[in-house]
């Protein structure tokens, strides 16, 4: 009985240890440091389940290098001192719209994976064009991007209380990681710190993000060029798990895919006829006048029913956030299909994957992971484990919301996320 006692003791003692540890990490002042890039995950078992949200600075850490100068580095509650409020805020105001419209989460998710896939994570994204040069918004695979006006909300609220401290790249990420939790996905650690880029990437967002018709090879190497390896870029299309996505970014797979006149053989029959039934014969015309370079979403995905006037994450046009081109005007009249279907925060990731192995997949890239040996064993796995699938997802974000960072005295803070400051 004493053993027990002195057992129990212990276990309280190592506990306590454990937690104040955790405190005492994640209040350090950009201390951590790794190579660029990088991420080291501190294991969690079965024993400690919770031990990611008690500490997630044990996690990751990471500093960026570039010709092996040191700009700085990011940190665990990098604003705890100039800006405590600064993610209470963003967490608040993108739950309060997620109420009215479940849509934004996917918009986020989107902004962001759009933004750190093209020279990193440094609100590039989100310049207007200015003194003649062009912004990635004005890039074919951006027409479609929404959620621009949220994070000029939650910029302005910050801005309000702590004018000049917070950047936009991280208002941007740390935007997303709620919208994923809102959709019920996991919470991951995100690390801020980041700075604002004082250029926009037109020509790199153009050529270098993902297209929803590339061929597995395509895919794999895109994601490749970023540092992700075949199981993390498999775990970030299940950010498709959640959003809309219009009938003209797979409409070539319903009536002539690849020049055939032949649906994608690829694609389950019965699941055919009902895309055709959603998207109707008159949006066939589409696939002729559209651009090559059309992206379709991270964050984008699939419903079976058809929707009124939704962009390609679902999300409406606001009255703040006008139509920037033709083409985005006509994707807001085109039908369109949701993989939220059971509604929002049901079973996060699983559906997608198990679409795949149906032949259910929307876009050629989608269902492509299935056509490769390594990508097709993650497929099966996330559809038949969810907590697996939740986990590496959660590292693939934080992965890519560490892409090529600005830190220290690189790049501004802006106070107007479209303008330079």
């Amino acid at each position: 009985m004493l053993n027990v006692i002195f057992e129990v003791a212990n276990m309280k003692k190592l506990s306590f240890l454990f937690f104040f540890i955790c405190i005492l990490i994640s209040l350090k002042n950009q201390n951590a440091e790794t190579k660029k890039g990088s991420s080291t995950f501190c294991t969690a078992t079965n024993r400690f389940p919770s031990s990611w949200d008690l500490c997630p600075s044990l996690f990751l850490s990471m500093e960026d290098e570039e010709d092996g100068h040191s700009r700085g580095s990011l940190s665990y509650d990098f604003y705890r001192n100039s800006c405590p409020q600064a993610e209470n805020i963003v967490r608040e105001l993108v739950r309060d719209i997620n109420r009215v419209k479940s849509s934004v989460a996917a918009a986020l998710l989107r902004l962001a994976f759009h933004d750190c896939f093209i020279e990193g994570c440094d609100a590039s994204i989100l310049l207007d064009p200015a003194g003649g040069l062009k912004s990635e918004k004005e890039s074919s695979p951006n027409l479609n991007l929404k959620g621009f006006d949220i994070i000029n909300k939650i910029k302005s609220q910050i801005e309000e209380v702590c004018p000049g401290v917070v950047s936009c790249a991280d208002i941007v990420v740390l935007a997303a990681r709620e919208g994923v939790v809102q959709s019920g996905g996991p919470f991951y650690p995100v690390f801020t710190g980041r700075r604002d880029s004082t250029h926009s990437f037109p020509d790199e967002a153009t050529l270098k993000l993902p297209s929803p018709q590339a061929q597995l090879p395509e895919t794999l190497a895109s994601f490749a060029s970023k540092g992700f390896d075949q199981r993390e870029t498999v775990s970030l299309l299940g950010g498709h798990s959640i959003g809309m996505i219009h009938c003209k970014f797979f409409i070539n797979r319903l009536y002539n895919y690849n020049g055939t006149n032949k649906p994608d053989p690829s694609l389950d029959t019965q699941f055919l006829n009902i895309l055709r039934f959603i998207c109707n014969n008159s949006s066939a015309s589409l696939a002729d006048s559209l651009p090559s370079t059309l992206v379709a979403p991270f964050g984008c995905s699939k419903l079976l029913s058809k929707a009124s006037s939704p962009d390609c994450m679902g999300s409406q046009s606001s009255t703040s956030e006008k139509p920037r081109s033709s083409t985005q005007l006509s994707s807001l009249e085109e039908p369109g299909i949701n993989m939220a279907y059971e509604g929002p925060g049901v079973d996060f990731g699983r559906l997608y994957y198990r679409t795949l192995l149906q032949g259910r997949g929307i876009l050629v890239s989608d269902q492509q992971l299935m056509s490769g040996e390594e990508t097709a064993k993650w497929v099966n796995a996330y559809a038949s484990d969810v907590s697996l699938f939740r986990r590496d997802f959660a590292r693939a974000m934080v992965k890519l919301s560490n892409l090529q960072v600005l830190t220290g005295s690189d790049g501004q803070v802006r106070v107007n996320c479209s303008k330079m400051a």
